[in-house]
């Protein structure tokens, strides 16, 4: 984060984090709503900053490396993170979005699996069909990252094969 020097981004993640922190402490004059929306809001936005730098070290003009590949997984993976926190965000605030699987209890560790494989399934579109979205937002994002998914693959392994090509031609 420090070492991408895009203060913007190190603001937007560091504004994510102290919410998801935020909402950890007592909850005096917090509900349950708004510690909800703090926890996966920041997660949200600490996430997508990240995505916002790597991506941007990924597609930068240059030779192929190692540690791009490594970055464009990075950038697939936190696609799922962020929409697992969605999802997380949207169980918890409505327990019956989802069919097939129970409600959350708060902050349970079966919730991040379980929303974590949802995301997954989605955004490779395996979709199994064991966790069904019911609630039409659920089931828009859930949609979205179906989409993204695979335009994601497309369109990086193309940018790095074209940027790969142009560097071997100078």
């Amino acid at each position: 984060m420090v070492l991408s020097r895009k203060w913007g981004a190190i603001v937007v993640i560091l504004l994510g984090l102290a919410a998801y922190v935020a909402s950890f402490l007592p909850r005096g004059e917090w509900s349950s709503v708004s510690s909800t929306i703090a926890r996966h809001g920041g997660e949200i936005l600490a996430f997508s900053a990240l995505v916002w730098v790597v991506a941007h070290a990924v597609y930068a003009p240059g030779r192929i490396t190692l540690q791009r590949l490594l970055g464009a997984i990075v950038l697939y993976l936190n696609f799922a993170v962020i929409f697992a926190a969605a999802y997380s965000l949207i169980w918890e605030l409505l327990p019956d979005a989802f069919a097939s699987i129970a409600a959350p209890p708060t902050a349970d560790p079966h919730e991040v699996a379980n929303t974590l494989y949802f995301s997954l399934t989605t955004l490779t579109t395996t979709g199994y069909g064991d966790i069904v979205p019911v609630d039409p937002f659920a089931r828009s994002l859930a949609n979205l990252e179906s989409v993204i998914g695979p335009l994601f693959l497309a369109i990086t392994v193309a940018r790095l094969v074209s940027m790969e090509l142009a560097d071997r031609r100078r």
